[in-house]
């Protein structure tokens, strides 16, 4: 009689990322997994069972390769099905995948193959100028390119699956393995590689999207979130484990963005405001393209009136979803829904809903009880097993059974969750905190501004001057004494900005996340880009 051990390590009993998908392909396997397109537009239809055996050859060609259980696999690309090919792959043979940022510069493209040591390195081609002549100072084991081998060194993606078994490999994979390190956005510091086993998905995360998020198999989501990204990879790994089908636009150009909702029946749309002004925005917007949407999710920043009223005329069924999470967590966090914002508890528009079914949370003031407005702490099976490398950074945020978030919230008596700020983003002027989202979203009521960012600058006086850098609407003109006027008229005098600098962008992550320590560094206006 085989041991309750063994049946659990092998594929009969097993809990890990890729043996869901071998099911997916045995019990839905016409599926349509994945939608793309190419750069001249051509659409590309993947099922589950395509998937699978794609994901099954790579896996065998990893291996031949000398690829084993514990090592790393990075993608630099933007998102495609060969980067969801490489993912599978990887967890398959018990290795670990971790996506490096697009936008990388080469310097920042070292430091991460440095740090994360990986057996695999995969590129597409456009990208090779960036990589190619960094990959010396860190080479991996095998260098893949997506696209035509541009020299020695690179193996082509093509010439790597073909020929490859389809069959599944026969690995020990274990829910306890690895599946993500997945690199903070580095929007306060250098980034950190959250580590991230099997188990945090199959017996956490995807069943809180299913009760939290409302996920089903039948959902359609457009999915604009990079997969170098928690907020990618992990979407994209919940999305595939649950059984939906993914939309990947290769473009987020409005007017291509709203034709290909209405094309492919899109039904959910993921992503900061930033995305939902801008499709809006364009005249192409409206019941013809968006009507058929249910769901629109969105996080790291706070919606627009003007948004929200936008959208409830194009599509008239469709429902809100604010969400919170952390690397961390696995990305799990906290979600509630709304279709307008009278709707929201107490009319704050920082609400971010309530924890998710897997998550206990606990909200403490700076004498470590509990208290109304404080840091957020959460615990949950969906924890991170640490920073990778980092034993004193994991310490730092993981103590008492709890991980510290960094994040101030308040919270009501139903559990209603309010974001106040990132404990790093709360200005200290003059003695007293101010919460720079309070003041953006008292600028962004100004009817010339159309986005706001807030931070503390060092002042030899003040501590900190609260400073803000204003995007304006399109051909509207205001002076910066008037803006700060109409802070003073709405909030505590101490809480407006001593100087706004008017700018035309601002410096951002993939996800279109406001990247503050760089303004922090900006000192004068001709500095932005």
């Amino acid at each position: 009689m085989t041991e309750p051990s063994s049946v659990h390590r092998s594929p009969l009993g097993r809990a890990t990322i890729g043996d869901q998908l071998r099911r997916h392909a045995l019990n839905q396997p016409t599926k349509t997994a994945v939608v793309s397109f190419t750069p001249d537009g051509e659409r590309l239809a993947c099922s589950y069972a395509e998937l699978d055996r794609r994901a099954n050859r790579i896996a065998h060609a990893f291996l031949a390769h000398g690829v084993t259980r514990g090592d790393r696999v990075a993608v630099m690309s933007r998102n495609r099905v060969e980067t969801i090919v490489a993912y599978y792959a990887a967890l398959k043979i018990g290795a670990s995948y971790t996506g490096i940022n697009p936008m990388f510069r080469p310097d920042e493209v070292l430091q991460q193959l440095v740090h994360a040591e990986p057996a695999v390195l995969v590129v597409s081609e456009e990208l090779l100028p960036v990589v190619d002549h960094v990959v010396g100072e860190a080479p991996p084991a095998l260098a893949v390119v997506l696209g035509e081998e541009p020299g020695e060194q690179w193996v082509t993606w093509a010439s790597l699956e073909r020929g490859r078994p389809e069959t599944e490999p026969d690995t020990d994979v274990d829910e306890n393995d690895l599946a993500l390190i997945v690199y903070t956005s580095g929007t306060e510091s250098a980034p950190k590689g959250v580590m991230i086993p099997h188990r945090n998905y199959m017996i956490s995360t995807t069943p809180s999207w299913t009760w939290g998020l409302k996920v089903t198999p039948a959902d359609v989501w457009l999915f604009a979130m990079p997969f170098h990204s928690i907020a990618g990879i992990g979407c994209l790994t919940s999305l595939t484990l649950i059984g939906a089908t993914v939309v990947l636009p290769n473009t987020l150009e409005p007017g291509t963005t709203l034709a290909t909702i209405r094309d492919e029946d899109v039904n959910v749309v993921a992503q900061t405001p930033t995305l939902f002004l801008s499709l809006c925005r364009h005249p192409g917007f409206g019941p013809g393209t968006v009507g058929r949407v249910q769901r629109c999710l969105t996080y790291g920043g706070t919606l627009s009136q003007f948004a929200t009223d936008a959208w409830a005329k194009a599509a008239p069924d469709m429902v809100w979803g604010t969400y919170w999470g952390q690397g961390e967590l696995t990305q799990l966090g906290s979600v509630g829904f709304f279709k307008t914002l009278d709707e929201v508890p107490d009319h704050d528009p920082t609400w971010i809903g309530k924890a998710v079914p897997h998550l206990e949370t606990r909200v403490v003031g700076p004498d470590g009880k509990d208290a109304e407005i404080g840091e957020l702490w959460c615990r949950s099976p969906s924890a991170m097993v640490g920073y990778y490398k980092d034993p004193e950074k994991t310490a730092a945020v993981m103590h008492d059974g709890w991980i510290h978030t960094g994040d101030i919230v308040r919270i009501d008596a139903e559990r209603n969750l309010f974001f106040y700020d990132r404990s790093k983003d709360v200005i200290k002027t003059g003695g007293l905190n101010v919460s720079s989202q309070e003041v953006e979203r008292v600028l962004q009521r100004h009817p010339a501004v159309l986005r706001a960012a807030v931070v503390g600058l060092p002042d030899d006086y003040w501590s900190e001057v609260v400073t803000a850098f204003v995007i304006l609407d399109d051909g509207a003109t205001v002076r910066e004494t008037d803006l700060i006027a109409h802070c003073k008229a709405s909030m505590a005098s101490y809480k407006a900005p001593k100087t706004v600098r008017i700018v035309e962008a601002f410096p951002t992550d993939a996800q279109g996340k406001v990247l503050k320590r760089e303004l922090r560094k900006i000192r004068s206006t001709e500095e932005v880009r």
